[in-house]
């Protein structure tokens, strides 16, 4: 395993952003609770340890990851997030099931991120058995909502960047 005994979720606080002033959604899934609570911790925790106010996060529970998609659609519609980070974890199984909600997650996350041209990141954990997902999600391997966190917060960034000049990255 690639990951194997790494945290890869450490970010230098120093080369990001103050997001004060910055509105965030979160939609994570109810599906392997264990599982999601953790990367939700992590978001969380990053965004606001970057700045963020507690009042400018919206968080939104969904059944599963296969209504993440659309939960990102309506808080684009109904808000005015800058960016919208989605939750989730799908462990495979023996049946096909797996395929088909990896594939329709991943690719209605990408479609919503185009759809509204704001970033709609992609923290949805697929693995193997239990154990890799909890490795993820706040274990020996990081946490997958921490590092969606920082993605979410350098596109906001480079998005800003196209519309006021410089962002606050340099770019």
């Amino acid at each position: 395993m690639a990951t194997a005994g790494k945290n890869l979720s450490a970010y230098d606080k120093e080369t990001l952003p103050n997001i004060e002033g910055w509105k965030f959604g979160i939609v994570v899934s109810e599906w392997n609770e264990e599982v999601t609570q953790g990367l939700l911790y992590g978001a969380k925790t990053a965004l606001l340890d970057l700045g963020l106010k507690g009042e400018d996060l919206i968080i939104k529970d969904v059944p599963g990851s296969y209504e993440l998609p659309l939960a990102a659609q309506f808080l684009f519609s109904a808000t005015d997030v800058d960016a919208v980070i989605c939750l989730g974890s799908v462990i495979q199984g023996e049946t096909k099931h797996f395929d088909f909600v990896c594939e329709a997650v991943s690719q209605g996350v990408k479609d919503v991120g185009l759809k509204f041209n704001k970033p709609c990141i992609f923290g949805v954990l697929t693995d193997n058995t239990m154990e890799q997902a909890v490795a993820r999600s706040g274990g020996e391997h990081g946490n997958k909502g921490t590092e969606a966190a920082i993605a979410a917060v350098k596109m906001v960034d480079l998005l800003k960047s196209f519309g006021k000049g410089k962002s606050k990255l340099g770019y």
